[in-house]
C-alpha cells in the first residue's frame, strides 16, 4: 500500500515480510509456557474475563463477542477507507455501502505524523457513516511502525487525540468504535507492545470513554512473534469495562490455513474478541497470503473482516476499486464483495439502522434487464425498479452460466455498469433486489450481452531500473492505456539486450526465450481501464551492462516508450 506521494502507508512493506521460522518457534514456546504457568498458579485466569457490571450504551462485549446495544450479534463485514489522505473521497461510504458493507474502517491523523482531522470532520465522518447505515470504526494511522518507524507517534498521543475529540465522538457508542492506533509497534522489541496499549486504553477509561475500544498487534499488525496473543488476557483484563476487541492484520505473514485458523481460534476458544481489522490477498514479491481462508474462518467463527481497502493505493494491487470509481472495480474487489463467503453474500446491517427488524416480506422481482453501452469490457445494464412493503435498499446483478450464478455488480438505483468482461465473449445477467431486512426477491429474467472485440488501443509503457546489486537487480514496468476503451487480458512484449532473465515476477507473469519476454496479467491487473494503468515489478539477473528495453507491444501494436 502507497500513498500518492510514492512514500509507503507505514508498514507496507514490513506487513507482508516473512516471519523468521526459529523466532515463531521461540515465540510459540513461550506463549505455550506462560499458558501452563498462568493455569497452574491461577486457573480463572487462564480464562477469558467475566464479564463486567458496566456496559456501553451501544456497541459492546458479551460472552466474548461484539454486540450491539440490544444485546444483537454484529458481525463486522466492510472495508478500510484512507479518509485522512483523500479527504474529498467521503462519498465513496455511500459507495461502500451500495456493495452490501456493514462497516467502514476509516483512517485518521492524529497531527504527529499527518496533519490532524479536526473535530467537526470527524464529525462529518460519522454523520456519513450514520446516513449510509455503516457501524464505523475510526482509527488513528501516526501511531503505524512505533520502535522501527522514526516518524510514528505513540499510543499515548493517539489517546490524547481521542480525548480531544470527546465532545463529537460521546453519544456516539451505537455507532462508532475507536481503534487506538494502527499497528502501533514494528518488528523491534515488539513485547514494549503491552504496556502502552494497556496505559492508552486506561487513560480513555479514565476520561469516561465506554465506547468498545479496538487494540491493533505489534509486528506491523501481524503479530508474527505472537505477543498480543500471549498477553491478549492481561490487556483485556485491564479494560474495567471489558469492552475492547482485538484486531489482527493479515498480509503474507498468514499464507497457511494452518496459521489462521490456530490464530483465530485461540482468541475464539479463550473468549477474547476478535476481527480480521485489515488483509490482503493478492500475491507479491513479499509472498501470498490465503485470504479464502481468511474469510472463509471469519465466516465460521462469526468474527468480522475489514479488507484493505477501497481505494487511493499508489500500487493499486490493493484498491478494490480504481480511482475511487465503484463502476473500477478490480478483481481483488470482486472477491472481497462477490466472492465466497464475501461482503454481498455475508453481511447483515447493524439493528440500530433497522436491519434485522422482523420485515419478512421480500421485494417484487425487477424487470427485465436491457443493455447499452456495451464495449469490449463493460455492459451498462438497466430495469425496471422492484417494489416492497418497506423500501428496497439495493439491487445485485448476477451472471448466470448454466445453473450457477455469480454476482458482478451491485446497485441502490435500478440501473449499473457491469465492468471486467472479456471482449468478444456472450454473457447472460439477470437482477435480484433486496430490502434493508436481507429479504431477496425473485431473479429477473436473464438479457444475453457479447462484448465487443477489443480494439487495438493506444498504450505507453515506462520501464525502470529500482535497485541494482552485483548480478542482479530489481524492474518495474507501468503499461498505461491512453485508448478510449478498457483493454482485458493483455500479452506485454519486450526484448532484453544484454542477456538479463526474469527470475521472478509479481502483478503478471513472465514467459522469456533468449532475450524475449512476454508477460501476461495476473488476476488482479487484467484490465487496464482507459487512461489507467498497471504496474509489473520483478527480480532479474544480469551480468556487467543493464541496458533498459527499448520497444514494447501490447497486445501486437507498438507502444510509446516513456
Amino acid at each position: 500500500m502507497l500513498l500518492p506521494t510514492a512514500s509507503p502507508i507505514p508498514g507496507a512493506a514490513v506487513r507482508r515480510t516473512r516471519k523468521s521460522p526459529l523466532s515463531t518457534l521461540l515465540a510459540r514456546l513461550a506463549a505455550l509456557i506462560a499458558l501452563v504457568v498462568l493455569g497452574a498458579l491461577c486457573p480463572s485466569a487462564a480464562q477469558a474475563a467475566e464479564e463486567p457490571g458496566t456496559k456501553a450504551a451501544g456497541l459492546h462485549i458479551s460472552d466474548g463477542r461484539l454486540v450491539e446495544g440490544n444485546g444483537n450479534d454484529f458481525v463486522m463485514r466492510g472495508v478500510n477507507h484512507a479518509h485522512t489522505w483523500y479527504p474529498n473521497e467521503l462519498g465513496s461510504l455511500a459507495d461502500i455501502k451500495a456493495q452490501g458493507a456493514n462497516t467502514v474502517r476509516v483512517v485518521l491523523a492524529d497531527g504527529h505524523r499527518w496533519t490532524a482531522n479536526t473535530a467537526s470532520d470527524v464529525a462529518n465522518v460519522i454523520a456519513q457513516c450514520k446516513a449510509n447505515r455503516l457501524i464505523c470504526v475510526l482509527e488513528v494511522h501516526d501511531t503505524t511502525g512505533y520502535g522501527e518507524d522514526s516518524a510514528a507517534g505513540t499510543l499515548d498521543q493517539a489517546a490524547d487525540y481521542w480525548i480531544g475529540l470527546k465532545s463529537v465522538l460521546a453519544g456516539q457508542e451505537n455507532y462508532i468504535v475507536i481503534n487506538i492506533g494502527n499497528e502501533p509497534w514494528g518488528n523491534t522489541d515488539p513485547a514494549g507492545w503491552t504496556a502502552p496499549t494497556i496505559a492508552a486504553i486506561q487513560k480513555l477509561r479514565n476520561a469516561g470513554f465506554e465506547h468498545t475500544i479496538m487494540v491493533d498487534a505489534p509486528n506491523w499488525g501481524q503479530d508474527w512473534q505472537q505477543v498480543m496473543r500471549t498477553n491478549a488476557q492481561s490487556v483485556y483484563a485491564a479494560d474495567t469495562t471489558g469492552n475492547l476487541i482485538f484486531s489482527i492484520h493479515m498480509y503474507s505473514v498468514f499464507d497457511t490455513a494452518a496459521e489462521i485458523t490456530d490464530y483465530l481460534n485461540a482468541f475464539v476458544s479463550a473468549k477474547l474478541p476478535i476481527l480480521i481489522g485489515e488483509f490482503g490477498g493478492p500475491a507479491d514479491q513479499w509472498g501470498d497470503p490465503d485470504e479464502d481462508t481468511m474469510m472463509a474462518t471469519a465466516e465460521q467463527l462469526d468474527i468480522g473482516y475489514l479488507a484493505w481497502s477501497w481505494s487511493g493505493n499508489t500500487d493499486p494491487i490493493l484498491d478494490l476499486v480504481l480511482n475511487f470509481d465503484p463502476a473500477q472495480m478490480t478483481s481483488w474487489g470482486q472477491r472481497i464483495f462477490n466472492g465466497a463467503n464475501g461482503i454481498a453474500q455475508t453481511a447483515k446491517e447493524a439493528t440500530v439502522f433497522g436491519g434485522g427488524s422482523g420485515d419478512t416480506h421480500a421485494p417484487t422481482a425487477p424487470g427485465t434487464p436491457t443493455a447499452s453501452a456495451v464495449t469490449a469490457t463493460s455492459a451498462n445494464l438497466s430495469w425496471t425498479a422492484s417494489t416492497d412493503n418497506v423500501g428496497v435498499a439495493g439491487y445485485d446483478v448476477v451472471r448466470v452460466s448454466g445453473g450457477t450464478e455469480t454476482k458482478v455488480a451491485a446497485s441502490t438505483a435500478n440501473s449499473v455498469t457491469v465492468t471486467g468482461l472479456t471482449a468478444g465473449t456472450a454473457y447472460s445477467f439477470a437482477v435480484y433486489a433486496r430490502d434493508a431486512a436481507g429479504n431477496r426477491s425473485a431473479r429477473s429474467a436473464t438479457v444475453s450481452v457479447t462484448t465487443a472485440d477489443t480494439p487495438a488501443g493506444s498504450c505507453s509503457v515506462g520501464y525502470r531500473v529500482v535497485g541494482e546489486w552485483q548480478g542482479g537487480f530489481q524492474g518495474e514496468i507501468a503499461i498505461r492505456n491512453t485508448g478510449t476503451s478498457a483493454v482485458s487480458g493483455w500479452k506485454l512484449a519486450f526484448t532484453f539486450a544484454n542477456g538479463q532473465t526474469v527470475s521472478n515476477m509479481w502483478g503478471g507473469t513472465a514467459a522469456q526465450s533468449g532475450g524475449a519476454v512476454t508477460v501476461t496479467p495476473a488476476s488482479y491487473t487484467n484490465t487496464i481501464p482507459a487512461g489507467g494503468l498497471v504496474t509489473v515489478g520483478f527480480i532479474g539477473s544480469k551480468g556487467a551492462t543493464n541496458t533498459a528495453p527499448t520497444a514494447f507491444t501490447l497486445n501486437g501494436a507498438a507502444c510509446v516508450n516513456g
